[in-house]
């Protein structure tokens, strides 16, 4: 284990200048341009997140004393930090959560505690997600990492070098993840990784991946900063930011334009949705479809999927203060059903099951986290108050498991007992578009998005659906990563 020591500390002022340098709109989270410099108002709300009253979740902390035992027990920071408020409105999820966290980083492991916060940091830049870079900028300094590697991946160890292309096919294309890849890794010689140190590793890289969709997703605002004391901040812009305050003009237009009803449209929406889960339960009950025809409709859902299109941004611009961790800024997600990769067979869930295979395997290879995820896991997809909007005693089952398996799907993984035909029919396409920015390119969420669907729901209803694909992307991430080491391994 010497062998990944983490070194002197640099000093306390280049350290604080580390952690200092890196900026975000207060709106939606992105690295802003760095063309010129306006001063504007502080974000919509001055709460947790830009997309939900403060009030709203301060609410849920105020009501439950369990969250801040849990943070006293849990929190790496030690604070109550802007996520854990927002997770807080499901404290029964947040405990497995940051349980699960709270191991991979602080207790034992193969991985030194510095390696571990390098490797988020590398995860989260994936995504440009600056909440969480500068959260583990800190977090890597307190525990004794080398202040010199926050220049960039030029700094670091060749052996961290290595995760470059697994971290970058693990955020974007899990699907292209090889035997070859994981024996390149772990092949003998001075840079070699332990099996183990490498399910360490893996497990990070997709829990940060997936919880960058949670920032984005959840609008997460920056922790407190006292150069913000003043009531204005300094952001880079090009005539607009990227989340575009004054119009909608580099978003989503010709998928949400449809979306802008009233309240009497998104009541008889509210109705319709529930009227279409109670016909299907009855469908259920009266014939059950073959095996063709389950097949038939996950590769229409699978191809359709390519028509949901996500904001678009053409000329993006990585801040250099995140392109440092990246190696290939311009590699991203690109749709598994996309014509000419045709010969990408679908992952049939039921050929590697996480229940199956992969739980067994990571708790052999990296001790307890295969329980502690799988506790994540079950705990969100099971998570319900039977409760739609203003509705009681409602079973949202069906659901919960349209949300988590279309995600699946987009990554190109097929349930055999599952018809993929409920997912059109529970999915609207202003929420399938939020799904799939969330899930695919979380750092190009605005507001209009979240607000976009779903208008009759509650908050917490919206958040327990971020946390629904914050999970299954992880869980689809360490499929494919898992399934590539099982074959090494045979």
């Amino acid at each position: 284990m010497n062998r990944l020591g983490s070194g002197p500390v640099g000093s306390a002022t280049t350290a604080a200048s580390a952690a200092g340098q890196y900026r975000v709109c207060g709106i939606c989270r992105k690295v802003p341009r760095q063309e010129k410099r306006v001063q504007v108002s502080p974000p919509l709300t001055r709460g947790p997140s830009a997309f939900i009253p403060e009030n709203e979740v301060m609410q849920a902390n105020g009501l439950d004393e369990r969250t801040n035992l849990l943070v006293e027990e849990y929190s790496t920071s030690g604070r109550l930090d802007n996520i854990t408020q927002v997770m807080s409105i499901h404290t029964q999820y947040l405990e497995s959560f940051l349980r699960s966290q709270f191991y991979m980083l602080r207790m034992d492991g193969p991985l030194p505690l510095p390696y571990r916060h390098y490797i988020a940091i590398m995860a989260a830049a994936r995504h440009q997600c600056s909440y969480l870079i500068n959260m583990h900028v800190d977090e890597f300094l307190k525990t004794g990492g080398i202040a010199e590697w926050l220049n960039g991946l030029e700094y670091i160890p060749q052996r961290l070098k290595n995760l470059n292309e697994i971290n970058k096919l693990l955020a974007h294309r899990p699907w292209l993840i090889t035997k070859e890849h994981i024996q390149k890794l772990v092949k003998t010689g001075e840079n070699n990784w332990s099996l183990p140190e490498l399910v360490h590793a893996v497990v990070l890289l997709a829990h940060y991946h997936a919880l960058a969709s949670f920032v984005f997703g959840s609008g997460i605002n920056p922790e407190r900063d006292p150069d913000t004391s003043n009531g204005v901040r300094l952001i880079a812009v090009n005539n607009f930011c990227v989340c575009d305050l004054a119009n909608d003009n580099n978003i989503e237009n010709a998928s949400l334009t449809s979306s802008n009803f009233g309240i009497a449209d998104s009541l008889s929406e509210l109705e319709a949705l529930m009227e279409r889960m109670k016909r299907l339960q009855e469908d259920k009950e009266d014939e059950e479809a073959s095996q063709e025809e389950m097949a038939t409709r996950f590769e229409k859902e699978k191809k359709e999927s390519l028509l949901v299109i996500s904001g678009a941004f053409d000329d993006e611009i990585v801040s250099t203060d995140v392109s440092r961790y990246i190696e290939d800024p311009g590699f991203g997600y690109k749709d598994f059903a996309r014509r000419g990769e045709d010969h990408l067979p679908t992952f049939r869930a039921q050929d590697y099951t996480w229940e199956n295979h992969g739980f067994s395997l990571v708790n052999r290879l990296y001790s307890d986290i295969g329980h502690l995820l799988d506790e994540k896991f079950r705990m969100v997809y099971n998570l319900t108050y039977n409760t739609m909007a203003t509705h009681e005693d409602v079973d949202t089952t069906t659901l919960r498991r349209a949300l988590f398996n279309y995600v699946h799907c987009m990554y190109g993984i097929r349930y055999d007992d599952y018809d993929y035909g409920e997912v059109n029919q529970l999915l609207e396409r202003s929420l399938k578009v939020y799904i799939k920015t969330v899930t695919c390119y979380p750092e190009r969420t605005t507001k209009r998005m979240y607000d976009s669907y779903w208008r009759q729901f509650k908050h917490s209803e919206k958040v327990h659906v971020n946390l629904l694909l914050m999970e299954a992307r992880m869980q689809a991430e360490l499929l494919y990563a898992l399934r590539a080491i099982t074959r090494h391994l045979t």
